[in-house]
């Protein structure tokens, strides 16, 4: 456990901001799991609308550091190929 007053800061400091990402990471994976569901049924325009949410959650994960920028980018570059694919 921490012994200085600096350092017991920086264990709350951490839990906070642990929090605070994996909300945003939970919420990304539950978009990304929604269009996953929209492609498996063949909908294609629920996929469409729903990949425009998924860009921007994933672009909103990346700023906030969550994913790394390429991460970010391959989701979306795959999850847009998919929905291009539904016929």
């Amino acid at each position: 456990m921490a012994n200085h007053d600096s350092a017991r800061k920086r264990v709350k400091q951490t839990a906070k901001r642990t929090e605070r990402l994996r909300r945003v990471r939970t919420t990304t994976r539950t978009f990304m799991k929604r269009l996953r569901a929209a492609l498996v049924a063949g909908d294609k325009k629920t996929a469409e609308t729903s990949l425009k949410g998924v860009v921007s959650q994933i672009d909103r994960a990346v700023a906030k550091g969550v994913f790394h920028r390429r991460t970010g980018s391959r989701y979306i570059s795959r999850l847009s190929e998919q929905v291009s694919k539904l016929g």
